[in-house]
């Protein structure tokens, strides 16, 4: 009988402590074993959004804990594991270091493979933890720091086929949280808030929408947001304008989202089951997952989100990435160190600035 692959991943990339032990199912799905994650939601919140400096120390005094946690919940011991991965990049680099230095020194202790993952990868695959998925598919990849659509040609194969030229998607519904004053974490509550407003309120725009492809820009509408908040006068008006925020979010991802399967489309040749994979923390937001399903249904997509554990940061998805990039026997280099910056597409241009030509 063939061995399943048991994987220990931990992430400290931006402000989420978490760990989690991952077995490979015989199906291509995974068996999560435990998937402990510690939130530092109370620490920023007075700041209105991460405190890297603070956000580091947290990892220091939680990580040993969490990581014995996770191993205990899944009644295994580091002698019972294939191997470690820990995220490696993107992210905040004094926060990588904290996770990467552990994972690092319990697989050389435990004499075990050690992978060095990339979190936008750990989110690509995310889905593919309860969905089995065949290659190639389209994704859409979005979170507090990232957003782009992307080809999923195979694992370490990756073509970025659109991306924020400014403001990413989870960015930019947390500026529009503080400039609301709705709270922290600033996504949820927008979403939250935006339930009890009417989205018909204010007209907001849609920056580049006309423009050809799939590149996505948010600044302009965070930005007109602020400009209306101005004239606020009451709770409804708050919530009032999070709708229609949501609503103008809701229709820029709808639009860029059939270009991008256009794209994939006109690239992939002989795909009878298109996938469409939407993934990242804000793949958690109910409204954008029903708006997006409803394209899926009517370009004959298929829709796939992983569950709402898997959407934000988590040790699950990188332990899942290790364990994949072990059966295809890419190991790490010597000299691989922690980075702020680590496209997915490597021969991608960088899409951020000003005096930006698209």
């Amino acid at each position: 009988m063939k061995k399943k692959l048991t994987f220990l991943g931990i992430e400290t990339s931006c402000d989420e402590t978490a760990a989690s032990v991952v077995q490979e199912n015989s199906n291509g799905t995974a068996k999560v074993l435990s998937n402990v994650v510690s939130s530092q939601i109370r620490e920023h919140k007075k700041f209105g959004g991460v405190v890297p400096e603070i956000a580091a120390r947290a990892h220091v005094e939680n990580v040993d804990f969490i990581i014995k946690e996770a191993l205990k919940k899944s009644k295994k011991k580091i002698k019972d594991l294939d191997g470690i991965a820990a995220t490696a990049g993107p992210g905040l680099v004094v926060c990588l270091h904290v996770g990467y230095n552990i994972g690092k020194s319990i697989s050389e202790f435990g004499e075990k493979k050690f992978f060095p993952i990339n979190h936008l990868e750990g989110h690509a695959l995310s889905p593919s933890i309860e969905n089995k998925i065949s290659f190639p598919y389209l994704l859409l990849l979005v979170s507090g720091g990232h957003s782009q659509y992307l080809i999923v040609k195979g694992l370490n194969n990756y073509k970025r086929i659109g991306t924020t030229i400014d403001d990413a998607v989870g960015e930019a519904f947390d500026k529009t949280a503080r400039i609301l004053n709705l709270g922290y974490p600033g996504g949820p509550n927008v979403e939250k808030f935006s339930k009890l407003g009417n989205k018909n309120s204010y007209d907001l725009p849609q920056p580049i929408i006309n423009r050809a492809g799939c590149n996505l820009s948010l600044a302009g509408l965070k930005t007109d947001v602020l400009r209306k908040s101005k004239n606020i006068k009451s709770d409804q008006d708050r919530y009032n304008l999070a709708a229609s925020f949501q609503d103008t979010i809701n229709k820029i991802l709808r639009k860029k989202t059939e270009v991008a399967m256009k794209m994939f489309l006109d690239e992939v040749t002989n795909k009878h089951d298109n996938s469409f994979v939407v993934a990242g923390g804000v793949a958690a937001n109910e409204t954008i997952r029903k708006s997006l399903k409803e394209i899926c249904e009517k370009r004959n997509f298929k829709a796939v989100f992983p569950s709402k554990e898997f959407c934000g940061d988590n040790g699950a998805m990188i332990a899942w990435a290790g364990i994949q990039r072990y059966k295809k026997k890419l190991f790490s280099k010597k000299d691989e160190i922690v980075r702020s910056r680590w496209p997915l597409d490597k021969y991608a241009p960088f899409l951020k600035g000003p005096g930006l030509k698209i």
